[in-house]
């Protein structure tokens, strides 16, 4: 089974599936795939990160974040007269692209420890043939392009790449990728360490110089993913993973150690005191996250540490259920996807692909048709800053993707895509679905919230989808928070997605009708 927010890339990882292929080549393929088809939510030009379950070992993650570039330091943007990194275009494009290193590592481990043979140019054809022959628009991307045109269209290569006789694709009209496809031909051929190590990487480099981009070659030449541990969380229902920092992982794990402290189960499922109960959760974990989480090389505490009980139980001893404590400023939007697939041996992936912001630094290299990440944007440019910008560093992920083996016997992996509200809605999905026990599509499709920002929506109130009820809003209110009304169905909560392997081999999964996805199975 595959599950990932277009429908294209779950049917990309279904037929690797068919064919004999396992849960990471399906993975790849599905990864590949959506870069062409929601181009303004990923691509091979951000970072992404791998959480790998294979039944009876320890799940292994792996961290395709890159650093920021070698020659980087805050004295580059003072020197141009900027007293912040810009949002957009190449002097914010100035970290690694991680992601097709993760693809390289995660096949590396497929070959070493499951004997996957699928060849490369397989697991890239349905991209390269998205990208060659064309894919509908969907209402998502028509969107976004309208959205971020007078902010991206000056930059370099954008205009030509996602814009249509200089306005917006219109929804279901065909969009065509030739150069990623062309790009994507040469990996098959060559390789995807090319991408950092070849001819490749030479013709990147030297994109990124001419359009101004800090990255250089060297910075390229230097860069592989890493193998990781994930971190664990003991909670009631079985052990939950998550990757370490510079992801956001811990936060949610936090959230759930928290919930799993104050009763949850005795709540009514969707009522106000739940949802009251998990925003206030949110709070805790996110004041822990922005005093400490960060690049781990830098970090002061250890994060598994903040999972222990010592650690979870003053915070959810600090939670008022009858008021809201004051809230500050999130971290900010994101533009995500997460995906998930188990094969036939109950394998199983839980992944997570970025280029931060919609469309990420809207900077598209002439060449090779890569749109370059904004995540480096993110760093301070105060040396002292939690998130400063050093050479090579590692910016703050909010990606984070999610994958529990339950005491029962069932093994759930699950995400979404979305800032701020990734750890919130991982926090909805789960514990609808394993502390109430509702189906997986009902737990993924019900109302969902967002405190903070994130993808689209600058303010940091608590907003609701509008099918939670009026007395349900107003309980809220009364309580102290700052509520805003969304959508009933939101694409600023978030693209959700899971599967739940149970022990007799079933699969359950449930994709987002907040997105264009869909689950693929046989």
């Amino acid at each position: 089974m595959a599950v990932a927010p277009h429908f294209l890339a779950s049917r990309a990882a279904l037929e690797v599936l068919k064919e004999g292929g396992d849960a990471i080549e399906a993975m790849v393929a599905a990864a590949a795939t959506i870069a062409m088809v929601y181009p303004h939510m990923t691509g091979l030009g951000g970072d992404a990160f791998w959480l790998i379950h294979e039944p009876g070992q320890e799940p292994v993650g792996i961290d395709a974040c890159g650093g920021a570039a070698a020659g980087l330091s805050p004295s580059f943007y003072a020197e141009r007269s900027l007293d912040a990194i810009p949002l957009r275009g190449p002097l914010a494009a100035n970290t690694v692209a991680g992601t097709v290193s993760g693809w390289a590592r995660a096949l590396a481990l497929s070959r070493e420890r499951w004997g996957g043979r699928m060849p490369l140019s397989r697991l890239l054809a349905d991209a390269i043939q998205h990208g060659e022959r064309g894919v509908r628009v969907t209402a998502s991307q028509m969107r976004s392009t309208r959205a971020k045109q007078s902010e991206l269209e000056t930059q370099p290569g954008f205009r030509e790449c996602f814009l249509a006789d200089g306005v917006p694709p219109a929804e279901g009209s065909l969009f065509f990728q030739p150069k990623m496809a062309a790009t994507l031909r040469h990996l098959s051929r060559a390789g995807l360490d090319d991408f950092y190590r070849g001819e490749l990487a030479r013709t990147i480099a030297a994109d990124l110089a001419a359009c101004g981009s800090p990255l250089a070659l060297g910075d390229l030449n230097g860069y592989r993913a890493e193998l990781t541990k994930p971190l664990a969380l003991a909670h009631s229902l079985g052990t939950l993973y998550n990757l370490p920092p510079p992801t956001q992982g811990v936060v949610s794990l936090m959230i759930l150690g928290i919930l799993d402290r104050l009763g949850l189960g005795e709540m009514e499922p969707g009522s106000a005191d739940y949802v009251h109960c998990v925003v206030e959760a949110t709070k805790q974990a996110f004041k822990v996250r922005d005093a400490h989480i960060t690049d781990p090389r830098y970090m002061r505490i250890d994060a598994q540490d903040c999972l222990q009980a010592n650690f979870l139980e003053p915070l959810a001893g600090a939670i008022n259920l009858d008021k809201a404590l004051p809230w500050g400023k999130g971290r900010g939007p994101g533009d995500t996807v997460w995906m998930g697939v188990v094969d036939s041996q109950g394998r199983a992936v839980s992944f997570i692909q970025s280029i931060y912001h919609e469309f990420g630094s809207g900077v598209v290299l002439g060449q090779t048709g890569l749109n370059w990440q904004n995540r480096g944007c993110s760093f301070s440019l105060d040396e002292n800053a939690l998130n400063g910008l050093k050479p090579g560093r590692k910016p703050f992920h909010t990606l984070n993707p999610a994958l529990a083996r339950l005491n029962d016997g069932r093994v759930m992996v699950y995400g979404t895509m979305g800032g701020d509200g990734q750890p919130q809605t991982q926090a909805a999905v789960f514990t609808r679905a394993m502390v109430y026990g509702q189906s997986l599509q009902q737990a993924v499709s019900a109302p969902r919230w967002l405190l903070g920002r994130t993808w689209g929506q600058p303010s940091d109130t608590l907003k609701l989808e509008a099918r939670f009820s009026k007395e349900i809003v107003d309980s809220l209110r009364h309580r102290g928070h700052e509520i805003e009304m969304l959508q009933e169905f939101d694409e600023a909560v978030g693209h959700a997605g899971a599967i739940v392997r149970y022990p007799d081999g079933v699969l359950e999964g449930a994709s987002d009708p907040r997105s264009d996805g869909g689950v693929a199975s046989f």
